[in-house]
Protein backbone atom coordinates (compact mmCIF):
# COMPACT_ATOMS: atom_id res chain seq x y z
CA UNK A 1 0.00 0.00 0.00
CA UNK A 2 2.05 2.68 1.13
CA UNK A 3 5.03 1.43 1.06
CA UNK A 4 4.41 0.27 -2.36
CA UNK A 5 3.77 3.62 -3.44
CA UNK A 6 7.24 4.98 -1.87
CA UNK A 7 9.25 1.82 -3.26
CA UNK A 8 7.64 2.84 -6.85
CA UNK A 9 8.59 5.89 -7.06
CA UNK A 10 11.17 6.66 -9.69
CA UNK A 11 14.85 7.14 -8.66
CA UNK A 12 14.92 10.66 -8.75
CA UNK A 13 12.35 10.74 -6.60
CA UNK A 14 12.83 7.96 -3.55
CA UNK A 15 12.84 9.03 -0.45
CA UNK A 16 16.11 8.83 1.51
CA UNK A 17 16.63 6.62 4.57
CA UNK A 18 14.04 4.56 6.64
CA UNK A 19 10.43 6.37 4.68
CA UNK A 20 9.45 2.81 3.21
CA UNK A 21 10.01 0.97 5.88
CA UNK A 22 8.16 3.27 8.10
CA UNK A 23 5.81 3.07 6.22
CA UNK A 24 5.83 -0.64 6.30
CA UNK A 25 4.97 -0.33 9.72
CA UNK A 26 1.75 2.12 8.58
CA UNK A 27 0.51 -0.67 6.89
CA UNK A 28 1.15 -3.24 9.08
CA UNK A 29 -1.64 -1.15 10.97
CA UNK A 30 -4.18 -1.25 8.03
CA UNK A 31 -6.31 -4.16 8.54
CA UNK A 32 -5.83 -5.85 11.77
CA UNK A 33 -6.90 -3.09 13.79
CA UNK A 34 -10.36 -2.86 12.22
CA UNK A 35 -11.31 -6.50 12.56
CA UNK A 36 -12.22 -8.23 16.11
CA UNK A 37 -10.83 -11.24 14.47
CA UNK A 38 -7.66 -10.77 13.24
CA UNK A 39 -5.65 -11.18 15.98
CA UNK A 40 -5.54 -14.90 17.49
CA UNK A 41 -6.35 -13.68 21.02
CA UNK A 42 -8.52 -10.73 22.40
CA UNK A 43 -9.89 -7.65 20.67
CA UNK A 44 -7.85 -5.23 18.58
CA UNK A 45 -7.50 -2.58 21.63
CA UNK A 46 -6.15 -4.85 23.70
CA UNK A 47 -2.95 -5.28 20.73
CA UNK A 48 -2.53 -1.45 20.11
CA UNK A 49 -1.61 1.47 22.20
CA UNK A 50 -0.28 5.34 22.89
CA UNK A 51 3.27 4.05 21.93
CA UNK A 52 1.81 2.97 18.61
CA UNK A 53 -0.45 5.23 18.11
CA UNK A 54 2.22 8.11 18.44
CA UNK A 55 4.48 5.89 16.06
CA UNK A 56 2.24 6.13 13.56
CA UNK A 57 1.48 9.90 13.78
CA UNK A 58 5.37 10.46 14.02
CA UNK A 59 5.93 8.19 10.80
CA UNK A 60 2.60 9.58 8.86
CA UNK A 61 3.88 13.23 9.59
CA UNK A 62 6.57 12.31 7.91
CA UNK A 63 5.84 10.77 5.01
CA UNK A 64 3.35 13.23 4.43
CA UNK A 65 6.23 15.81 4.63
CA UNK A 66 7.85 13.97 1.80
CA UNK A 67 4.89 14.27 -0.69
CA UNK A 68 4.49 17.72 0.21
CA UNK A 69 8.07 18.62 -0.45
CA UNK A 70 8.33 16.96 -3.53
CA UNK A 71 4.80 18.33 -4.68
CA UNK A 72 6.39 21.61 -4.03
CA UNK A 73 9.44 21.34 -5.83
CA UNK A 74 7.27 19.63 -9.28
Amino acid sequence: MVAKLLAELPASAKPAGQLVEKARVLDSYYIPPRYPNSHPEGPPYEHYGELQSEEAIRYASEILEFVRSGMASA
